[in-house]
């Protein structure tokens, strides 16, 4: 069953100007193609989450997009929880996650970090304490890479604060390796942000007042310091999770900051609330236009165990 987002029509102000240059090569409408964005899929063996998770797999191999991207909180829940029981999680999401049948790149989210917020003698002592486990499981916390003409940034949003919990924060070690990223990507070629912890969001404001201030947890606390560095370059898209909420700011008629839904929805629970239902992004490039369309799944729960 598809499902049409909420696209918010917001013009903002924002560092963002483009500087094209001739001569120089970018995305052609030939090379169209789609992609599948997944975020907040909370995978555990509680609350038929298994096959909540598979049900989606099978929509999106159904539909065979070239690739999927994650957008973070794959797993339920590494913050607080023994090694037994993180190691176990990530386990299953790989063998599950194996079941796409395109290449699947994913991002961390605060869910995945082990031991940030457990009160456990020498835990932070164990090589796999925080992001590590993510390492060693899933791969590298930030990267990219290229497809027909566009270049993705997978970034890591989650920063431990002075008292020992996430908060939104992309660190030095990202930002001095994006900018030599930066550096080799031409200015004309249309770049794909992904982030967990959302660098803008509108959710904050539609549900608490216009005045409303978002939480450090709840947003990249020095998103204008990193969104400044694409000022030069064609940045046209920011794919982001972490709110369980469905919507799409255009930006300076520019860029589209499109936060996800949830693949778990409601946390995989069938209690009422304002969260959009189980689904994903479908993400439709032609060209450097991007258009987006959500998901419903299909997946009903069985009970609230």
């Amino acid at each position: 069953m598809k499902k049409s987002y909420v696209f918010l029509g917001l013009i903002l102000l924002i560092v963002t100007a483009c500087n094209p240059k001739s001569g120089t090569t970018t995305a052609t409408e030939k090379d169209g193609f789609s992609f599948a964005f997944l975020t907040d899929i909370h995978l555990q063996p509680e609350k038929n989450a298994v096959a909540g998770f598979r049900q989606a797999i099978d929509s999106v191999n159904r539909l065979n997009p070239d690739f999927v991207i994650t957008g973070g909180d794959l797993v339920m829940d590494a913050l607080d929880q023994t090694y037994g029981r993180v190691d176990s999680l990530y386990a299953l999401y790989k063998e599950i996650s194996s079941e796409f049948n395109m290449p699947v790149y994913n991002s961390v989210g605060n869910h995945e970090v082990y031991g940030w917020h457990r009160d456990e003698d020498g835990i932070e002592s164990n090589p796999e304490f925080g992001k590590g486990m993510y390492e060693s499981k899933l791969g590298e916390r930030f990267y990219s890479f290229d497809h027909k003409g566009w270049h993705f940034i997978i970034l890591d949003a989650i920063y431990r604060g002075e008292e020992g919990y996430y908060i939104g924060k992309i660190d030095q070690e990202q930002i001095e390796w994006l900018q030599g990223d930066l550096e080799r990507t031409d200015k004309e070629t249309p770049i794909a942000i992904t982030v967990h912890i959302p660098f803008i969001t509108s959710r904050t404001q539609l549900s608490r007042g216009a005045l409303a201030a978002n939480s450090e947890g709840g947003v990249i606390t020095n998103s204008l310091e990193v969104l400044k560095m694409f000022g030069e370059h064609k940045l046209k898209l920011v794919l982001q999770g972490h709110l369980h909420f469905n919507e799409d700011l255009f930006v300076g008629n520019q860029v589209h900051f499109i936060t996800g839904g949830a693949v778990s929805g409601l946390w995989w629970s069938n209690k009422p609330g304002d969260r959009p239902e189980e689904g994903f992004q479908m993400i439709h490039v032609k060209g450097d236009k991007v258009s987006s369309e959500y998901f419903d799944f299909g997946w009903t729960p069985a009970n609230d165990m």
